[in-house]
């Protein structure tokens, strides 16, 4: 089965793409994530994708445009929703490419993470599959996140602190200070 995988981050692609290709499926990997913020997380999380696509001798494909203009515009007003817009935004990508270079499926990387709503993932996939009369590839690969982190940290991969946009690093760098506070508090250094 050839099967074109969006990748939101070099971590996250790691046991996906080892998983599959064992299992003797064709996988070509999908850089398209307009939502990073800002454009050096974006440059970061690129170039070590492009540094696990050489050590990995990985068949990828990349849409190397900061859209966080696109990504912002769609997102303003519904903040809460953001997810929603920004799994939207990716999937389709994955699915127009897919359908257009004759891709059996598509699927993403993001189903790694303990931290993404699969549901929302799973449901986005399918309307877009629809949409693009391609098949959307779901699987849990959840089981594997450990590992990923392990594999990644092996390789010298970048590992981000945040999912990639402004919101969530906003919330990564208030959980981080809250953590600090409670360490304080503790007399902890």
């Amino acid at each position: 089965m050839k099967i074109l995988l969006h990748i939101c981050c070099s971590n996250c692609a790691v046991y996906p793409f080892a998983l599959l290709r064992d299992r003797g499926e064709e996988v070509t990997g999908l850089w398209s994530n307009p939502n990073i913020h800002p454009l050096q997380e974006y440059e970061a999380r690129l170039q070590s994708v492009k540094k696990l696509e050489s050590l990995l001798q990985l068949d990828m494909c990349y849409k190397d445009d900061y859209g966080l203009d696109d990504f912002v515009r769609v997102v303003t007003g519904s903040e809460k929703k953001r997810c929603l817009h920004c799994y939207t935004m990716r999937l389709e990508e994955a699915a127009r490419v897919a359908s257009k270079k004759g891709y059996d499926c598509f699927s993403t990387s993001l189903l790694i993470s303990p931290y993404q709503d699969q549901d929302l993932i799973r449901e986005i996939g399918r309307v877009q599959a629809e949409r693009y009369n391609v098949e959307f590839y779901f699987e849990d690969f959840r089981s594997g996140f450990r590992v990923a982190r392990s594999i990644s940290k092996e390789l010298g991969l970048y590992r981000q602190k945040y999912c990639g946009c402004i919101y969530s690093e906003r919330e990564s760098q208030a959980r981080r200070k809250a953590k600090n506070k409670r360490r304080k508090a503790k007399g902890v250094k």
